[in-house]
Parts: C-alpha cells; structure tokens; sequence
C-alpha cells in the first residue's frame, strides 16, 4: 500500500488525496465519512480532499438515497486518462525545452561530469538516436550489452565504426579486438568511448568500476579519442594481419615508453 501512495504522489497527487482515491477504489460507491473511516484521512479534511479529486475528474460526486456520496472513476479508465494526460504534457514540455535549447546561448566547448549511471545511459542513448552521419565507438562488453539494442537500431540508418573488446556478434561494421595482454588481465580497467558526427561524445571507465563519465562537444577532445580509436583499430588490423609475434613487440615497446 505504501508503494501504491508514492506512486500516486508521484504523479501529483498529494498523499492524502492518494489515500482517498485508493479508498474508493476498493469499496466503490461510498460517503465521505466511510472513505475517512477507510483511509485514515481526518474527516475534517476529506470533504476538501474529495472536492479536489472531483475537480481533476476521478471522482464523482452525487446524491443518493438523499446523501451525498463519491464514486471513483474505473481504474481503466483513469489509467487512460492518466495515461493521455502524460503524453500530451510530454509532446508540450518537449517541444518547448527544445525551443529554448534552440535560443540559449550554449558554452561551445566544454566537458561535462556526469556521474549517475541512468543518467549516463540515458545521455549514450540520446546520441544515439541523434547521430546523422557517423558513430565510432570503442567498447568492452558490459557497456556494449547495456546499449546493444540501441546500437543494432542505429546501424540500421548509420555506419557505426570502431572496436569492441570481448563482445560476442557486434555490429557487423564495428570490429573486435584482438585478445592481448591488456585484454585479458583482469586488472584492465573497461573504458568506453562513444562519438557521434564529430560533434558529440560520451567517454569514461565501466559503469560497474565507478559511476563517472564525461560529456563533450569540444572538438579538440573529440579529434583526439576518435584518433586514439583510429590508431587502435589500425594496429589490430596489422596485427591480424601479419605472420609475426608484434603483440610481444608492441608490449615491449610499450613498456619501455612509460618506464620511469
């Protein structure tokens, strides 16, 4: 019951007026004081209270057997009520937030922490769905899951380029990378690029190592890490490609560049 509250609360109710409604619900066609009775709403309050859920249309209020008495819409069709209440409220907000998104006065370079996994998501999904041209990725396999239904969508209208590590069937045009050292250590932190028309990017450790990522716009970081990918997939590509043991070469190499 109490999740039942919140979840009206949520949709503007306040907690009495939740209580209320739920009361008749479950005994229909009642009096105002059967429903203070039921809900625990002081009957001082629940003739305000009933008045109010009258006037937003969910419940109805006439005399009988000379009494007034309060009967709640059929859930179905409050649900749908609710529901079309919903939708048109969220066509309004969107197109007016995009009005002032259009005329607000935006910093053009900048990066910006975002530190809330939904939050993060949702940002990776929203690019996603805004790409035009191109999207290059650079992925492990747990952020790759979280957003393959959304890449598979997206390859469907735009080239999607990049590499994924440890993931089973990518995208056909996204290409895997080669087990080495670094892929295979468990102590190898899954970092995750994703960039969309040169002008978008979201970057950042696993969600499930630390709930931090970062957004930018700035074409500097952008030419950068896209490079940085580039620069990946050609090794892969002449690493696959070549009858010789350069993964050991490449790990000595590297070794040697970042020694102190």
């Amino acid at each position: 019951m109490k999740n039942l509250i919140q979840q009206l609360k949520n949709m503007n109710f306040n907690e009495y007026e939740a209580k209320a409604y739920i009361s008749l619900v479950k005994q229909g066609t009642v009096t105002a004081y059967q429903v203070s009775k039921d809900s625990g709403v002081p009957r001082s309050r629940i003739y305000e209270i009933l008045d109010v859920l009258v006037e937003k249309g969910i419940v109805i209020k006439e005399e009988i057997d000379e009494s007034i008495q309060y009967s709640p819409l059929p859930v179905d069709v409050f649900l749908q009520k609710v529901q079309s209440s919903w939708i048109q409220n969220f066509q309004d907000i969107s197109v007016s937030l995009k009005e002032v998104e259009k005329i607000e006065n935006l910093s053009t370079n900048r990066v910006m922490t975002l530190k809330d996994p939904e939050m993060i998501i949702s940002y990776c999904q929203t690019l996603l769905k805004k790409a035009k041209k191109r999207i290059i990725i650079s992925m492990w396999d747990d952020m790759y899951d979280v957003l393959k239904e959304d890449l598979e969508e997206a390859a469907k209208h735009i080239d999607i380029k990049g590499l994924t590590i440890h993931v089973n069937n990518p995208v056909s045009t996204i290409e895997t990378h080669r087990p080495t050292q670094f892929t295979e250590a468990l102590t190898s932190e899954h970092w995750f690029i994703l960039s969309i028309d040169a002008q978008e990017m979201i970057y950042g450790p696993s969600l499930e190592a630390r709930n931090l990522a970062f957004y930018t716009n700035d074409p500097v970081h952008i030419y950068l890490l896209e490079d940085y990918i580039w620069h990946d997939v050609l090794v892969n590509r002449i690493v696959k490609g070549s009858n010789e043991d350069l993964d050991r070469w490449i790990a000595i190499e590297r070794e040697k560049f970042f020694e102190k």
